[in-house]
């Protein structure tokens, strides 16, 4: 069996730690700071402040100072962010300018304002 990597190993012990709140450990990955990768970077930290303040690790990862880490996380398609926490993984590939599928598909329950 593999040894676990400490890094994973810390995140999920942070995690457990804090049953109450559910941390969200997520990594945007850019190609340079194309305005493409500027409006994603604008928009997560948007979104992470408004709706999961204080529950949230947000890694950007330049893809062109760190080429390798293209493979390691399996990068196709650059902005894309990857959530490692909570389960399952997921991968969302865009500007991320729509925040409510945004949201959705990082599995943070949308709140709709009836006003």
């Amino acid at each position: 069996m593999p040894a676990k990597s400490p890094n994973k190993t810390a995140e999920f012990e942070r995690a457990l730690a804090e049953p109450d709140t559910q941390l969200y450990v997520l990594r945007l990955c850019i190609s340079g700071m194309t305005p493409r990768s500027r409006e994603a970077i604008i928009n997560i930290k948007q979104i992470c402040e408004t709706h999961l303040q204080g529950q949230y690790e947000l890694e950007v990862i330049d893809l062109y100072q760190q080429p390798a880490l293209a493979a390691k996380y399996e990068i196709l398609g650059t902005p894309t962010l990857l959530k490692t926490l909570p389960a399952p993984v997921r991968r969302l590939i865009g500007d991320l300018s729509d925040t409510t599928k945004t949201l959705r598909r990082l599995g943070v329950a949308v709140k709709m304002n009836n006003a």
